[in-house]
């Protein structure tokens, strides 16, 4: 593949991203919420992993085929829900899941994407999950769950850690609020970045108007210009176990809980019917100080590893990063903002460039290893800075797989 963006690492593809962008955009992808303690910690707790290597192993044939929920991928990564692709290029949402197609791993489409998930289906295709948000009104996002079973996804990704918005205060300081409303910050901001004014903007006010938030119903649907500042409308802090019951029964495909990070939420997850937990903070942007995923890994791989596929996000910049969650029992990687920097730096192109890294990394670090497939990475390849902080699961499962008639079932 070639790499016309010069982009030999997920950081070069930022630093591009960070040029192209707005500033209040690009902020609002990249930092986390107030003094952004977990943002950084996220990133350094994998400083504290460190790796032990086998040699005189033959890895002349190795693989990263992964098997999720019976589906077989090209690699241990799946691209997480991330609601503002489309806004760092013209219909983000396709290109992300047009590269992830391309990869041969899933993509996760947000509630909050600016291209319909029909649009999405029809012209990316690929293996589809959706991304949901309980809302106040239940029979909104139960609407959504049906047009996405209607569409074809075939893995709902259910978040539950955003019962409360984050203080992003670099949100306020430039003026950027979601729903998008222009005031003279933000104005400024656009103004200073002509290509992405013109590539972006532009493109979407001379074809399909402003922006605006493509899957919401109509009972929600507001212009990206119109409506109050922020989200908080359409959340609510009032979920509980009975919301994930009710979505079990109307959702006959896979079902993954997102941003769980305490074993005994993971068992309960999975007792009222999640199929997968995905061990996330939520990349470091609601709640400061909270524990990196990584860091309680083990503890949830203990809990429910022989239940359920265990997912990890939050932190992941590197192939070692991902087969440091893979030794530490992770049966794939979500990333999220890595895929962002890649759109928002080229398109299609610049995602694809961003999972082509990962390839081309965790590729490297098998074969420094000695490891042939995934299955084969496991706690014996780690060692730990601080003992006291990090541990190993006490049993790594074995990638579950489901067979093809229980697929059919699903």
């Amino acid at each position: 593949m070639s790499n016309d963006l010069k982009a030999y690492n997920i950081f070069d593809l930022r630093e591009i991203a960070l040029k192209r962008v707005p500033k209040g955009f690009f902020e609002f992808v990249d930092r986390g919420t107030e003094d952004e303690v977990a943002l950084r910690n996220n990133r350094e707790v994998f400083d504290r992993i460190r790796f032990r290597t086998r040699t005189f192993v033959d890895v002349s044939k190795r693989n990263q085929d992964t098997t999720l929920f019976g589906v077989k991928h090209n690699m241990p990564l799946v691209i997480a829900p991330t609601g503002v692709a489309g806004l760092l290029w013209h219909e983000g949402e396709i290109k992300l899941a047009k590269a992830a197609r391309a990869a041969g791993i899933p993509f996760t489409l947000a509630t909050g994407s600016i291209t319909a998930m029909e649009r999405v289906a029809d012209e990316a295709g690929g293996d589809l999950w959706f991304q949901l948000y309980l809302w106040p009104d239940r029979s909104m996002s139960h609407e959504l769950v049906n047009r996405a079973k209607a569409a074809g996804y075939k893995t709902l990704v259910v978040t539950v850690d955003g019962v409360s918005s984050g203080n992003r205060e670099y949100n306020l300081r430039n003026g950027f609020t979601l729903p998008f409303s222009l005031n003279a910050r933000n104005t400024w901001d656009m103004m200073t970045h002509p290509r992405w004014l013109m590539g972006v903007m532009g493109r979407y006010l001379l074809t399909t108007g402003m922006p605006m938030y493509a899957n919401y119903p109509a009972a929600a649907k507001a212009k990206m210009t119109k409506g109050p500042p922020g989200r908080s409308s359409l959340r609510t802090d009032s979920i509980s176990w009975d919301d994930l019951d009710a979505l079990r029964k109307i959702w006959p495909h896979k079902l993954i809980v997102k941003g769980i990070l305490d074993p005994q939420d993971a068992i309960s997850a999975v007792d009222h019917g999640a199929d997968g937990i995905d061990v996330s903070n939520h990349g470091g942007r609601n709640l400061d100080g909270i524990v990196s995923p990584i860091e309680v890994l083990p503890e949830i791989v203990d809990a429910v590893g022989k239940r359920a596929t265990i997912f990890m996000d939050s932190g992941i910049r590197r192939g070692s990063d991902v087969v440091k969650a893979l030794a530490l029992g992770a049966n794939a990687v979500m990333v999220g903002r890595s895929t962002l920097y890649g759109v928002a730096a080229g398109g299609e192109a610049g995602a694809a460039r961003a999972l082509q890294i990962y390839r081309d990394e965790i590729h490297r670090n098998m074969a420094l290893l000695g490891c042939n497939t995934i299955d084969e990475i496991g706690p014996q390849h780690l060692l730990f800075a601080d003992k006291h902080e990090l541990r190993a699961p006490k049993e790594r499962p074995a990638l579950r797989i489901v067979t093809e008639a229980k697929a059919a079932e699903s």
